[in-house]
């Protein structure tokens, strides 16, 4: 039997116990969540960022990274190209075996924040790595086989404080100090620490082009989700989740969320589901409409989790399950945030709106690859895979000890890795291609941002792929856990909105409250209003980067946004850009919004008829909207040469081709009109059904690990 989840929904209560780990009552199918790297004890990273494949992407996201003219322009080599929703990672120990052909299917872009921190913070987060590797060697490594290899690691006196805080253990209690006096007492008392800090950061970026200037200095909250399964505390912490409840209750006009989830209750009443961070939001909008009072909440998430299969099958019953939880957490079942809200007599859409993000590109697999493969003998595929081979082993022991020695096997030599070089040699005569063999239209998806190129004015010729056929777009995944407020504050962490995150008990987190002192003048709904340097730019940067009004990133020529803390980020205060973005609650702002969020979603349903969708209402109309034009288990490779009259009946991401009688001219020019990557949110997808239990029964407890 697989441990699908249609297949675990049958088990019984003794198996379900055995399969995900149980003690008692207690679900132990819990997980190490943080994401935290520390570098000698001075610098930290953290935030949302996995250290794994397929999360490194540019402001552009690219998903189409295919170069015919030149193997080396690889972006993504190997399993960095990846796309959960058609093919989810495998046999990752051999990391160039990347099963996914870039010929025909595109990555899918990757959405994600973390941050780079120096100061007395890292001592915090140090002691908190020490406590909870302890932790784990007493419960593992301690015994007299494991002591040789492994020891515990010395904790330095805590300061006081910042890891152990003194957070109530429920949401609901009073909070016995202000988070932000707290913060502002603790960095009065590291102030003099940060002068050290100076001159080590100094010692560390000798060699910067940008030589750095003194930090100066920002008061902190660090804060976590533990208990003594996790971390071996006495009792459990879930700071992260009375971190957001109070931050969005002390709000004043503006709360921005990006998360990969969206589960959360606004009460009692939404079982299984118990955070509280929806009735804080569902508070806090009453309160400002009660009182007249401008404010607005932007939520952007994913459009569906990143799962591979379709919606529709037995395999999908996990997806399905979190985006109905989603959707009883939205504005649906009875209790959701917008249902709560109305019940109030006020217009939810008015205080708080839901986004997700999308993109498309077009795969470089014309006249040049096709002149490439032809000359050559050689298929791009196996170039690229030898290619990926190549790159990995250039400093890889295996390698250097002889895997690659004899004549067959050396690249090069007279077997078949030589591919490469046979395709590389092809590509030096196989001319101009009006370009196409340049790399310069390798990806399209600088065209949708700013100063890019109109692409109806983009050349192509025809070869191994006509045009319309080398168009695709895929949902641009949020893997962010961030919340400002105000232009102010910032939360950012390892912390999905949900359960399993948010409550303690579940998943560990950790995350930081930033305020930083640094204020500059800014405005909320017309009116001057005091924001702070790091909140502003960080969230109208995110924010130019959704609506297109950042220009492509060139990332063969890295510049200081590249580099960690002790090089100042650039930022054009000022620029028209900055000003379209500079106000959230502006009549100007909400249009320009608003209206690139329709005008892309309309576009992209137009094209490519992408799922989740508000056309799509009930199963029936997912069938006729989607499922007629992209059967379900077929990727572009698997079907490549089945129904040529109608390529967008088996390739998932692609063009609806005959709905286009007009030809690729008429695509282009539905696609010249999308801006940025942002687009509404399908709030009525199958709103007359009920998503997940169609036919079938959820367990108890894997509802749990759902939400």
């Amino acid at each position: 039997m697989k441990m699908t989840a249609a297949n675990l929904t049958k088990l019984p209560g003794d198996a379900l116990k055995a399969v995900y780990g149980m003690n008692g009552d207690t679900v132990l199918y819990w997980a190490h969540h943080e994401k935290l790297c520390l570098v000698d004890d001075h610098i930290a990273f953290m935030g949302g960022l996995d250290l794994c494949y397929g999360r490194w992407d540019s402001w552009q996201h690219s998903i189409a990274d295919a170069h015919p003219g030149d193997l080396n322009k690889t972006v993504f080599p190997g399993q960095d190209f990846n796309n959960a929703r058609i093919l989810d990672f495998s046999d990752v120990a051999h990391w160039d075996q990347n099963k996914l052909d870039r010929r025909y299917n595109s990555r899918m872009g990757w959405s994600d924040m973390s941050i780079s921190l120096m100061g007395p913070v890292v001592e915090d987060l140090r002691r908190h790595f020490a406590e909870r590797w302890n932790f784990i060697y007493q419960e593992k490594y301690s015994s007299k086989n494991s002591a040789d290899r492994y020891s515990p690691l010395h904790v330095s006196e805590s300061r006081n404080g910042i890891v152990h805080h003194d957070y109530p253990s429920s949401p609901d209690a009073p909070l016995p100090e202000h988070m932000r006096e707290r913060m502002m007492e603790r960095w009065e008392e590291s102030r003099e620490r940060m002068d050290g800090f100076r001159e080590q950061v100094r010692h560390h970026f000798p060699n910067s082009r940008h030589p750095p200037p003194p930090p100066p200095g920002m008061p902190c909250q660090i804060m976590r989700s533990c208990t003594k399964w996790s971390h071996g505390t006495d009792s459990t912490e879930h700071s992260i989740q009375n971190a957001y409840i109070e931050v969005i209750r002390n709000s004043h006009h503006f709360i921005y969320i990006e998360n990969q989830f969206f589960i959360t209750a606004t009460g009692d009443s939404q079982r299984p589901i118990k955070n509280q961070i929806g009735a804080a939001i569902v508070e806090r909008i009453v309160r400002a409409a009660r009182e007249g009072e401008p404010y607005h909440v932007i939520v952007i998430m994913p459009a569906i989790p990143a799962f591979a299969g379709d919606l529709k099958s037995d395999e999908a019953l996990g997806t399905r399950e979190i985006l109905e939880l989603q959707y009883d957490s939205i504005n649906r079942g009875g209790n959701s945030i917008m249902e709560s809200i109305a019940r109030e007599g006020i217009d939810p859409m008015q205080y708080i709106r839901f986004y997700n993000l999308r993109n498309y590109d077009r795969i470089n697999s014309g006249g040049a690859m096709r002149d490439a493969e032809e000359q050559s003998g050689v298929s791009y595929d196996d170039a690229r895979q030898d290619y990926d081979q190549r790159y990995g082993s250039q400093n890889n022991e295996y390698a250097q000890g002889g895997a690659y020695n004899n004549e067959d096997q050396q690249y090069g030599g007279g077997g078949q890795n030589n591919r490469f070089e046979r395709y590389q040699e092809a590509t030096q005569n196989i001319g101009s291609h009006s370009g196409l063999s340049s790399g310069q239209w390798d990806s399209v998806a600088s065209c949708y941002m700013l100063n890019g190129e109109d692409i109806r004015n983009v050349p192509w010729e025809d070869g191994t792929t006509d045009e319309m056929d080398a168009f695709v777009s895929e949902l641009l995944y949020v893997h962010s856990k961030l919340l400002i407020a105000d232009d102010r504050v910032v939360i950012c962490g390892s912390a999905n909105l949900n359960d399993r995150s948010q409550l303690g008990d579940h998943d560990s987190e950790i995350a930081i409250c930033i305020e930083d002192p640094r204020e500059i003048d800014s405005y909320m709904a017309g009116r001057p209003w005091r924001a702070t340097e790091f909140a502003a730019s960080l969230r109208r940067l995110i924010f130019r980067k959704h609506l297109g009004l950042l220009p492509a990133q060139d990332v063969t020529r890295p510049d200081q946004n590249f580099e960690p803390i002790g090089v100042p980020n650039a930022y054009d205060w000022g620029s028209r850009e900055d000003e379209a973005v500079i106000d959230p609650l502006s009549s100007d702002f909400s249009s320009l919004w608003n209206n690139t969020a329709r005008n892309n979603t309309q576009a992209f349903e137009r094209v490519f008829h992408p799922v989740p969708s508000d056309s799509v209402r009930n199963w029936k109309d997912y069938d006729e909207y989607f499922s007629r034009f992209f059967p379900s288990g077929k990727d572009a490779k698997e079907e490549k040469g089945k129904e040529p009259s109608k390529p967008s009946q088996w390739k998932l991401g692609h063009v609806v081709a005959e709905e286009f009688p007009g030809g690729v001219q008429e695509v282009k020019e539905v696609l010249s009109q999308i801006r940025g990557t942002l687009v509404e949110m399908p709030l009525l997808f199958l709103k007359e059904e009920d998503i997940a239990k169609e036919g079938l029964t959820l367990n108890a407890m894997t509802e749990e690990i759902y939400t």
